[in-house]
């Protein structure tokens, strides 16, 4: 094997389920999320990289809570995710999400 290809020969879906645990429990399901939507758990394996250097930046509390809400949300792309560091969408809460009650909408009745 090229001396080049030898570091990828070590990568496992083990490892990373591993490297995840060591920052928390919710950081390990999104791994295993990520690797288990791919067709091969290799093709994950960038994502995965990126997204646990991404968490190296933050503390372990919030990487626990944005990848919370990563899995609860769907997104599980390194663009997303780092959306959500970014954005800070990972403090928003349900209650934020509330539809507002106001004679000027009109709901689906209007229209059937």
């Amino acid at each position: 094997m090229p001396s080049a290809h030898r570091r990828y020969a070590e990568w496992t879906p083990e490892r990373f389920r591993r490297w995840g645990a060591s920052i928390g429990p919710n950081t390990e399901g999104l791994v295993i999320v990520i690797l288990a939507n791919r067709p091969h758990p290799e093709q994950g394996f960038r994502t995965c990289l990126g997204i646990l250097r991404l968490f190296k930046d933050i503390a372990p509390e919030r990487a626990e809570i944005v990848a919370a809400r990563a899995v609860a949300i769907g997104a599980l792309t390194y663009k997303s995710i780092s959306a959500i560091i970014a954005k800070r969408t990972d403090r928003k809460t349900p209650a934020d999400d509330v539809v507002i009650d106001h004679p000027n909408l009109r709901g689906p009745g209007y229209f059937h």
